[in-house]
Formats: C-alpha cells, sequence, structure tokens
C-alpha cells in the first residue's frame, strides 16, 4: 500500500515514517505544495494521501482542491485545532477524514486502515448478475469474463468510477481521444454503447438523453 505524506513538521515524518514502514505501509513524503503537485503530475499509484492544511507555499486545502481531488485519491486532512472552517470546507469538498494536532498514531492508523479497507471492498461492485472489478478491468457476467474490447472496457471503467453520476457525451468523447488518438462523433458514441450493451445483456446503463450515459447502485 502506498501512502503519500504531505507535511513539513519533521517530527511528525519521522514518527508516521517509521510507524507505516512497521505497519508494512510505503510511505512517500513531499513537504511542500510544489514538490507534491510535481510528484502527483507522475501519476503515482497511490492508495492514501495524508495532507497537512498548513504547509511553508501555500494551503493544503487548496492543493486539494485544485489537484488532489480530481485524481479520486482517498485524502486524511491534518488539521490544528482552530482550523474547523477549513475542516468543514474540506469534508464537504470530498475529503475522507482529518485528524487535529496532536494527534495518537494508533489513531491515525485506525483511520488509515478503516478507509483503505472501505475503498478495497469498493472496488469490487455488484449489480445484478454482473461484477466488476476496478482495480483490474474485469467484468464478469454470472462469474464469467465479458469479451469486452479494450476501449468498451475503458469506458465501462469510466461509468463505474462516477457510479451514481452522469458521465456527459462530452467527457466521453474526450476520453476517447486521450486514449486513442481518433477523433469520433455523437453517433459512433452510441454505438459504442450499443455494443457494450448487447454483449452485457443488462439494462445497467441508463442513456439521459442529449447528456450522457450513468450507471446506479441497485
Amino acid at each position: 500500500m502506498n501512502i503519500l505524506l504531505i507535511e513539513d513538521n519533521i517530527s511528525i515524518i519521522k514518527g508516521l515514517t517509521y510507524a507505516l514502514t512497521k505497519n508494512n505501509y510505503h510511505l512517500i513524503t513531499k513537504s511542500t505544495i510544489q514538490s507534491a503537485v510535481e510528484y502527483l503530475q507522475t501519476k503515482p499509484d497511490l492508495n492514501l494521501i495524508i495532507l497537512d492544511i498548513t504547509l511553508p507555499d501555500g494551503n493544503g486545502h487548496n492543493l486539494y482542491d485544485h489537484t488532489i481531488h480530481n485524481l479520486n485519491i482517498p485524502t486524511i486532512f491534518l488539521t490544528a485545532k482552530d482550523e474547523e472552517d477549513e475542516i468543514v470546507s474540506c469534508l464537504n469538498a470530498g475529503a475522507e477524514d482529518y485528524i487535529t494536532k496532536p494527534f495518537s498514531t494508533k489513531e491515525l492508523l485506525a483511520r488509515i486502515n478503516r478507509i483503505l479497507l472501505r475503498q478495497e471492498k469498493k472496488n469490487i461492485i455488484h449489480l445484478a448478475n454482473l461484477t466488476y472489478d476496478m482495480d483490474k478491468y474485469v467484468l464478469l457476467k454470472d462469474g464469467n469474463p465479458l469479451n469486452l474490447s479494450s476501449l468498451e472496457l475503458k469506458l465501462v471503467n469510466l461509468l463505474f468510477n462516477n457510479l451514481n453520476r452522469v458521465v456527459s457525451r462530452n467527457t466521453i468523447l474526450d476520453k476517447i481521444w486521450e486514449w486513442t488518438g481518433n477523433y469520433v462523433d455523437d453517433h459512433t458514441v452510441t454505438v459504442y454503447f450499443n455494443r457494450i450493451r448487447e454483449k452485457i445483456g443488462n439494462d445497467i446503463i441508463t442513456t439521459i438523453k442529449g447528456i450522457g450515459y450513468r450507471i446506479d447502485e441497485k
């Protein structure tokens, strides 16, 4: 499990490095917003981020809003007791949790374990007779893998990553361009999803006319 700690307090860095390593986590540390942004731009494989609100070159909340939020990486904020407004704002923005300084390492470890366990369960989604493993990009029907093309799997993954939310046609068109380098039009998108529906044989994909597509939890 890979965890990124964005914190400039040396004693906290040393303490968490020891505790997390002892518990078989791989910890990466960054002490500024700039170094964190540069690292995140490499698209590292991260399971969790621990983020301090107050950093030498800016506010951790802004880093979360502008960079981390779009990466969908669970984040725990480290805050001072007098930053209640920041805490509420961070949770409203989508952060998983927060812990106030000074904190118990055991308590933080418990929160980390709870979040990672919850995320692990979320990565396997069961809908009707379908099971989708988001880590492995595998869609099963009645326990058997479906024969989807690479692009079809990416489209399915895009919808599952936005479960209960509409993915707009414009987003889908942009993603297809990003994945293939090919320009496609609205009609081609419709054809792709018709093929996916034929292979799935299940009405889990809802078309929102003129807007996009959505998969809902039943």
